[in-house]
């Protein structure tokens, strides 16, 4: 339900917060102090068209916030969850309105787009006047509704899930028919080139492996020679090695006596003989790393020339042979076996269908019956309502010939204004008075049941009094014992039954340079005065008080 409604900068609203309760809030006021403009800022904050007009004179920005608690596992919570917003329990819808045009939406202070703004103030309020289509011309709500006044959700789900399951089996046993036509086609073309890519046997990978073998092999021919003669020159037989090792032996003999003049001579012939022992350790490993098989570089080359060959061949990288040798195998697998599939995919296909119809049928034949019920509880509704002399009809067509995935009807209100006269669709056929009765009667039949849990209710009560009025503003009541209603009304009989009556009125302000629109909650004394003040106009009399007494005590009769 709406707990708190806070404007800024709205029209002619500055400041306005507003706390709201259970059951009928009704808003009065004189023609012009601002009921519209309070319902265009409450559309806004749900998701309404931006309009740069609503910033009030001055500002840079407007805004509105609407504060609702929701039951968990309502249809709004899981708007949320969808969208990676989290539900705690408090949902707090803003939207910023900026002079320039632009808008910002807002679900507890995390950014959204107006989109999911609005899907979300769909499932949390209802706005309905004469002029409103939202929940009477889509075909598809009437459907839901009545699904909801039986309900008939659980078995729309069940019909939901077997079109899921029929639709599927039949894409697959589609995508079947076509491999199999296209495989068909070309199945010579198939066997000839599964048959020479599974002899070549491609591998991911292949090619850049061998490539780069190859280059090592070729580099390595090319350096060899110079590596065997350096390593001929340093540790072949022409190594210095041996005549530096017997001068270090003679020079160590002689140095018994003079070593410090033998010394240094020998260790730096040492580290000479080291050093060319050392290097000629790395070129022998050099000579190994570049030893190769020459019949190992044509395999490559070979290898490779094949592969390339059969990319260009087949239009297809040499990574992806590997890749086409595998579909074409599959094709014609596809080819042999596939008859046999083809009769199992018919089969299921066949099966899921059945199953869909069957459920589909029964949930017709389901349909059929609520519409009765539905209609014969509407129309009990419409003699208090001044409509005695109409007809409230459920349409449910059923063509089998078009499924769908809530089954083969199409539902549709219809009534009959007048007997003799033609029946046709509620938008067409009802003014404007008579439609927001119709809606009335429907939503008090359907209660609790395919509504949002807050309805709003705009001068539906225009052009009518009295009695017409009073059974209005009963029917008002009794809906907002299961949902929570406001109603904007200039009906006494209307205003005398709510639980929160709310007064809309123009202030002026600055010595009268400009007004501004308040709202004020009425206790009981203030009540009385505003319900006398509908009925007798300007000048409020004793027999219009007496009058509104009236009134409230036979709404809490």
């Amino acid at each position: 339900m709406l707990a708190r409604l806070s404007i800024r900068d709205i029209v002619l609203i500055e400041r306005l917060d507003i706390e709201f309760a259970t059951g009928l809030a009704v808003l009065t006021g004189e023609t012009g102090a601002g009921k519209s403009i309070l319902l265009d800022a409450f559309a806004l904050a749900l998701g309404g068209r931006g309009d740069a007009g609503l910033v009030r004179h001055g500002a840079e920005q407007g805004q509105v916030t609407a504060v609702f608690d929701i039951p968990k596992n309502h249809p709004a919570a899981k708007i949320l969850a969808e969208n990676g917003l989290e539900d705690t329990g408090e949902m707090i819808l803003r939207r910023v309105q900026f002079a320039d045009g632009r808008t910002r939406a807002f679900i507890n202070d995390q950014a959204i787009s107006v989109q999911t703004l609005k899907a979300v103030g769909a499932a949390l309020v209802e706005i309905h006047g004469q002029h409103d289509e939202r929940a009477l011309v889509d075909a598809a709500t009437h459907r839901r509704l009545l699904d909801a006044f039986s309900g008939l959700e659980k078995d729309v789900a069940g019909v939901e899930t077997l079109w899921d399951a029929r639709r599927s089996a039949n894409t697959e046993l589609e995508d079947h028919r076509a491999s199999m036509e296209r495989a068909a086609r070309e199945a010579d073309y198939l066997r000839h080139a599964s048959g020479e890519l599974k002899q070549l046997a491609p591998k991911d990978g292949e090619e850049t492996s061998l490539a780069h073998r190859r280059t090592t092999m070729m580099q390595g021919e090319k350096i060899a020679s110079d590596l065997r003669e350096a390593q001929e020159v340093v540790g072949g037989h022409n190594s210095p090695v041996a005549a530096l090792s017997a001068a270090v032996r003679r020079l160590e003999r002689r140095g018994v006596n003079s070593p410090a003049l033998v010394e240094p001579a020998v260790k730096a012939i040492d580290i000479a003989i080291n050093a060319l022992e050392e290097a000629d350790q790395h070129l022998l490993a050099a000579l190994a790393a570049t030893d190769f098989d020459p019949a190992e570089l044509e395999r490559i080359e070979e290898r490779l020339f094949a592969l390339r060959a059969a990319s260009r061949k087949y239009s297809t990288p040499v990574d992806g042979l590997a890749a086409l040798a595998a579909k074409y195998a599959a094709d014609v697998v596809l080819i042999d076996a596939g008859a046999s599939r083809l009769k199992k995919l018919e089969q299921a296909a066949i099966e899921a269908d059945s199953r869909y119809a069957a459920a589909a049928k029964k949930l017709s034949a389901s349909r059929q019956k609520s519409a009765e019920k539905l209609n014969k509880a509407v129309n009990a509704e419409l003699a208090p309502l001044k409509l005695e002399r109409a007809k409230f009809i459920t349409q449910v067509t059923t063509d089998e010939a078009a499924p769908g995935p809530q089954g083969f009807d199409r539902v549709e209100f219809w009534v009959q204004t007048n007997p003799g006269t033609k029946p046709g669709p509620m938008m067409k056929v009802a003014s404007g008075g008579e439609l927001s009765r119709f809606l009335l009667a429907l939503k008090v039949v359907l209660s609790d049941r395919g509504s949002a849990p807050t309805l709003v209710f705009d001068e539906i009560d225009t052009g009518v009094g009295g009695a017409v009025a009073d059974a209005i503003g009963a029917r008002l009541a009794r809906l907002a014992g299961k949902v929570q209603v406001m109603a904007v009304t200039h009906a006494p009989q209307v205003a005398a039954r709510a639980d929160q009556h709310l007064l809309i009125s123009k202030d002026a302000l600055d010595k009268g340079k400009r007004v501004a629109t308040r709202v004020n909650a009425l206790a009981a004394d203030h009540r009385r005065e505003e319900i006398a003040r509908m009925l007798a106009g300007a000048e409020i009399t004793a027999e219009a008080r007496a009058a509104a007494d009236r009134l409230l005590k036979a709404a809490t009769a």
